[in-house]
């Protein structure tokens, strides 16, 4: 979903239309920091589209003034609708915030999440225990090319904001789905993405789908403890790879080779 503009007037012939922003997105847009974004929309392979990028797993420096500014904003921000990072944690720190720490389960009143403009790599599958989440915004993260498939446990989530160019199987630049094999300790969520259950002794199984999550359609990542659990899944929307896939070679697009 792109800003909402409004023209203003009409503009003189051989120059550009005026535009407005909403004072929101105007005022995010001030204060994030646009350079230190990954370079996953850069690298291309020899046919000219984006090579099979690799998963992003770094680990976020928890030791960091910034992750613990993070963390006393999610404290004290326990009845807030409105969860905005980047209002209050000075944009330098912002920028080395890589994921949201697993302590958001506890922003039950947050109807709105605001993470326009973010270095962010990941949001964690806490995020499906957002159960007021009303709105999304992750618009210009040009580093965030999924979200976790817990989302679809925020039943009330209606409007988004992401840059779709930067999604992985999306159709406009079709950045690659990366390859997955075994589940990644770093995003590996505590119960299984479908049912909710620990997964005990069963090993965790990742898969992307692509789903509607609000007003956009988005890659997720999904861990799933068993194959009924996969199959729980649902058909990704028409012009979209339908089921569950390991990723690697642009799969996600139905007319993509296996």
């Amino acid at each position: 979903m792109s800003i909402r503009k409004r023209i203003f007037g009409k503009s003189k012939p051989g120059r550009p239309p005026v535009f407005s922003i909403d004072p929101v997105t105007f005022s995010a847009a001030q204060r994030v920091e646009r350079s230190g974004h990954c370079s996953c929309l850069g690298s291309r392979g020899k046919t000219g589209r984006p090579s099979v990028p690799n998963l992003h797993v770094e680990i976020q420096d928890t030791s960091a003034p910034g992750w613990q500014a993070l963390l006393a904003l999610i404290s004290d921000s326990k009845t807030a609708s409105v969860f905005e990072p980047s209002a209050v944690v000075n944009a330098e720190q912002w920028s080395e915030i890589i994921t949201l720490p697993a302590e958001i389960d506890i922003l039950s009143a947050t109807s709105q999440l605001r993470l326009y403009g973010s270095h962010l790599r990941r949001l964690p599958p806490e995020i499906g225990r957002l159960s007021a989440l009303t709105n999304l915004d992750i618009y210009t993260s040009y580093s965030l090319h999924w979200l976790p498939y817990e989302v679809v446990r925020c039943t009330g989530l209606r409007d988004t904001r992401m840059s779709t160019r930067a999604l992985y199987g999306n159709i406009k630049t079709r950045l690659p789905f990366p390859r997955l094999s075994d589940a990644l300790e770093t995003l590996r969520p505590q119960t299984c993405s479908v049912c909710d259950e620990p997964f005990g002794e069963r090993n965790a199984k990742p898969f992307w789908t692509t789903q509607r999550i609000g007003t956009d359609v988005a890659p997720l990542l999904a861990h799933t403890c068993s194959s009924e659990c996969t199959a729980r899944i649902p058909d990704a929307p028409q012009g979209y790879f339908a089921r569950p896939h390991k990723g690697g070679g642009g799969v996600g697009m139905p007319d993509a080779d296996l």
